[in-house]
């Protein structure tokens, strides 16, 4: 457990970079006490039973990203109150939730506790998960995990780990294009103000200068190699176009530049089969 205790008061924010030990263990601390406020201002689009991809609205029942799921042992990594895991369940996997934050596993117990789908929760880190290997068919997160971790090759060697020969690791993060410019959905959004190669993070602070927040840049170039690094082959990389229509903004999100600029990656991959 996160000891640490002291004035959450944000402070400052800006690119720095900060050791990653303390950057690493931010995202536990932030989720647990923003788990609430979040649902509450992303849960009618997200859903209680639903795999949504992404803020461009890309959801699991259209796209089949993740293949044929029916009897398919299934792991959510990063999985916030596990509305896609009960959206899996439902469609016929065997599927299980795992997310850092309590606060956010809560959710998804209430959930389950009003009826909307009976999954299994596990509070466990994405760099260290407490499977056996070659568990699963599928591996998956949706903005889960790697975002707010300063060591995303050790996600990915977790999720080959667990993985059988021939098992599908898929995950949507912040298109890296996005990094270069500010995180604004309007028009102040449109013009680079950032090198994409500046790979600081986003740091969120309080005033005595503990890390209440780390968000990490990682270039398209860094994904690859991170999964070929572990043993992945890379199938599709999906740039959800802004469709027409959806005026939802959601933080940097919005029609105005997500009609020009893309704002998602989504890489759907698989470890090769055994032999």
């Amino acid at each position: 457990m996160d000891h640490e205790s002291g004035d959450d008061t944000l402070a400052s924010a800006g690119f720095l970079r900060v050791p990653d030990e303390q950057g690493g263990r931010a995202a536990r601390r932030w989720w647990d006490a923003n788990a609430g406020e979040y649902l509450a201002e992303h849960g009618d689009f997200l859903g209680d039973v639903d795999l949504l991809w992404c803020p461009e609205g890309v959801r699991e029942s259209q796209a089949r990203l993740l293949g044929d799921v029916a009897g398919a042992r299934v792991l959510e990594v990063g999985a916030g109150a596990a509305q896609g895991t009960r959206w899996l369940t439902a469609a016929g996997a065997h599927a299980v939730a795992t997310d850092v934050s309590h606060g956010m596993l809560a959710a998804g117990a209430a959930a389950t506790g009003a009826g909307r789908g009976r999954v299994p929760l596990v509070q466990a880190d994405a760099r260290a998960l407490p499977f056996a290997d070659a568990t699963f068919d599928v591996v998956f997160t949706a903005f889960g995990a790697l975002p707010f971790v300063p060591d995303p090759h050790r996600v990915h060697a977790e999720a080959a780990r667990v993985l059988r020969p021939g098992g599908r690791w898929v995950f949507s993060v912040t298109h890296p294009v996005r990094w270069a410019f500010p995180d604004d959905p309007g028009p102040g959004g449109l013009t680079a103000t950032r090198s994409y190669f500046d790979r600081r993070p986003y740091v969120e602070q309080a005033a005595d200068g503990r890390v209440l927040y780390a968000e990490y840049h990682r270039t398209l170039g860094d994904h690859v190699a991170d999964l070929v690094g572990a043993g992945f082959v890379l199938d599709r990389l999906v740039e959800p176009e802004w469709p027409a229509g959806h005026e939802r903004v959601w933080g940097g999100w919005g029609p105005v530049r997500g009609r020009v600029l893309p704002g998602t990656a989504i890489f759907v991959t698989h470890l090769p089969a055994a032999g």
